[in-house]
């Protein structure tokens, strides 16, 4: 297949057919869905660091060579507090489990604010899969193993996502069925991105290093920052060591593609 074809399926399966997957939870129950979830969000904490340290940088490192080290650092660096100043921002902000800090109404919030919240995370995700598809494409364009590997990450962290972002905008107001038309719109947006890239990045191959740098560091923040901190709600020793399962089974998959591909 030609560079642009695995970018849509890629972005399409990474975008359409996680929006998809993840709505066959609204068949289940709040608490089947919130049974799933956090072992969801372990395996895509395993496949993001992967992604990040066993592919995204070693390629970026490899194509930048030694001369350029200090640069894949420093776009590795400024990736992730781009990140951090978008979500502080309140532009990409994404909801991981039913009943977060942010989207919750734990503090006493009004309907008006859970209405605005479903809104706001429809905004939120279209970014976060624009960005997605553009990291997705930047990566096909270095080489197709690298471009899968991506893809696989960004699909074991999508599909928590989109339960998540379901939820919220269930917890909105909205119907199960307005729920599903919405993110599955919202979808489209990685196709788009993948485009973005193929069209921007192909002429200026120099530059893919550092956005594969960039894309690292995303990843990173993602998992460290965003995924991370909900499983420490659960302290039992029990859940502990079935979440260091998960993402050790997160970090091989990502290792053994890696590995296979090459």
């Amino acid at each position: 297949m030609t560079t642009l074809a695995w970018i849509l399926l890629a972005t399409f399966a990474c975008g359409i057919g996680a929006a998809l997957i993840a709505s066959a939870f609204l068949l289940f129950g709040p608490r089947r869905r919130a049974q799933a979830l956090p072992h969801l969000v372990s395996f895509a904490i395993g496949s993001l660091l992967g992604a990040a340290f066993l592919g995204l940088l070693p390629h970026a490192i490899d194509a930048a060579g030694l001369a350029g080290v200090h640069g894949v650092g420093l776009a590795f660096a400024l990736g992730i507090l781009l990140f951090f100043a978008l979500e502080k921002a309140v532009i990409w902000r994404h909801c991981h489990t039913h009943d977060c800090e942010m989207h919750g109404d734990a503090a006493g919030g009004a309907r008006l604010r859970e209405a605005a919240a479903s809104r706001l995370i429809l905004v939120g995700d279209g970014l976060h899969n624009f960005l997605d598809g553009v990291l997705i494409g930047a990566a096909f364009l270095t080489g197709t193993d690298v471009g899968i590997v991506t893809a696989l990450a960004v699909a074991a962290h999508e599909l928590p996502q989109e339960v998540g972002d379901l939820a919220v905008l269930l917890h909105g107001g909205f119907s199960a069925k307005r729920a599903f038309l919405a993110n599955l719109a919202v979808g489209v947006t990685t196709l788009a991105g993948g485009l973005a890239a193929y069209l921007a990045l192909a002429p200026f191959a120099a530059v893919l290093p550092y956005v594969l740098a960039v894309a690292a560091g995303s990843f990173v923040y993602v998992a460290v920052a965003d995924l991370i901190p909900g499983l420490h709600r659960r302290t039992d020793p029990g859940a502990g060591l079935g979440q260091v399962a998960l993402i050790l089974a997160g970090l091989a998959l990502i290792y053994l593609s890696h590995s296979t591909l090459h």
